[in-house]
């Protein structure tokens, strides 16, 4: 135990010191993360001192661009399994070599996903009222319970099966299969319980007739399976063209092909919703038209769902086109705008309108305010400083640049 302990700990040493070096282009961009991520620490700071009362929130309007970011990162972090289910389930060897890479995005976008909570929270020292023993942990009864132990169940198994591999890497050793794969077939299915118990947490609210429908676990599955291996060709194409590690062209074949076809359903679905509440026009399309067309006069959200659309319709006729899909110069432009689309699309396209109108008809607007978007700037470039990090050390390991050496004894 004491050998493993010293070897771990060589192992993050190694780690640390690999990670710290790099080119103009790798510290410039570290330099340009951390001066956003102070943005968390400001607008923290700000809220703290005065209270929610500096957010755009209201009576009526509860849940703002923080939540709606939360639910977006969600199925950012569930995305991982697109790399892990073809790589430990399907063989598919080209992506068995960097699905470390999308269990370390796993844990950074749950990490974005917890400091967004706390920001919404409003008193984070009262966090402990949640928590079991000390707290009122109202499980199973409360969804909200299922969801704070989908979320960090999830994190504790994509660190632990991560960090095990890339050890396991760093000493030269393979992994225990008896220990190592049923972790990955319980993250496999964790990662579908996670989006669909968020879902459950909004779609359990009949007071919300915009949520309240069975479909929208099944959306928010497609939509995280086609945003997060959009951000993966992305990240993955900055990885290969900026560092000696080898990412086949297969991997962005299969990783695009999961977009272009989880997009069409997300775009199905969407306009299936549409029709749906239209054609009969009730008052439980209210937070829809509100959405798509305004209502009394409110229509701020209205260019985030035509944008979003545009986005999504744009990137999805792209993607059909197997050039396009094949053009890895093009193809990480087309996800980034397909990337996009889908964050309007879910945060500020279906969190915010199932508050307009109220339970009881109320047309309030909300718009985020300067310290809800400076405190979102803050928290993604800390989410994505935490995946460069982890990353680069992945890198290191994967290409026998961190490996264990056996010192002779002195």
């Amino acid at each position: 135990m004491l050998r493993f302990i010293q070897n771990f700990i060589c192992f993050g040493i190694e780690s640390f010191f690999y990670i710290i070096k790099g080119g103009i282009k790798f510290y410039l961009w570290l330099l340009v993360l951390i001066s956003l991520s102070g943005l968390v620490f400001i607008a923290g700071a700000i809220q703290g001192y005065y209270g929610m009362i500096v957010t755009g929130l209201n009576d009526q309007v509860t849940w703002g661009i923080y939540l709606a970011n939360f639910v977006f990162l969600v199925g950012l972090a569930a995305a991982a399994v697109t790399v892990v289910f073809p790589a430990y389930i399907y063989k598919h060897k080209e992506t068995k070599h960097i699905v470390v890479l999308g269990e370390m995005l796993a844990i950074a976008a749950v990490s974005m996903c917890m400091i967004f909570i706390v920001f919404h929270m409003g008193r984070p020292d009262r966090a402990w009222h949640v928590m079991p023993v000390i707290g009122i942990f109202n499980w199973p009864n409360s969804m909200l319970t299922w969801d704070i132990l989908a979320l960090n169940g999830y994190l504790g198994l994509n660190v632990v099966c991560g960090f095990y591999y890339l050890y396991k890497k760093y000493m030269g050793e393979p992994v225990n299969t008896n220990f190592y794969m049923p972790l990955i077939i319980i993250s496999i299915v964790w990662a579908l319980s996670i989006h669909t118990v968020t879902a459950f947490l909004m779609n359990t609210m009949p007071t919300r007739p915009m949520w309240a429908h069975s479909v929208l676990p099944i959306k928010f599955i497609v939509t995280a399976f086609a945003a997060g291996p959009a951000f993966m060709i992305v990240a993955f194409s900055i990885i290969r063209n900026n560092t000696d590690l080898e990412i086949s062209d297969k991997v962005f074949d299969l990783l695009s092909q999961i977009v272009v076809w989880c997009l069409g359903i997300a775009l199905f679905l969407t306009l299936s919703e549409v029709v749906t509440e239209y054609y009969p026009s009730t008052e439980h399309s209210f937070s829809l038209k509100y959405l798509i067309t305004g209502m009394h006069g409110l229509n701020s959200l209205v260019p985030f769902f035509w944008a979003a659309m545009i986005f999504m319709i744009g990137s999805f006729i792209a993607l059909l086109n197997p050039k396009i899909r094949k053009n890895y110069t093009i193809l990480p432009m087309v996800c980034i705008v397909a990337f996009v689309g889908i964050w309007l699309e879910k945060g500020m396209g279906l969190v915010l309108p199932g508050f307009t109108p109220s339970p009881i008809g109320e047309f309030v607007e909300y718009s985020p305010s300067i310290i809800e978007i400076m405190a979102s700037i803050g928290i993604w470039a800390t989410g994505l400083l935490i995946y460069t990090i982890l990353a680069k050390g992945a890198i290191g390991v994967l290409l026998g640049e961190i490996k264990f050496r056996e010192y002779p004894d002195s």
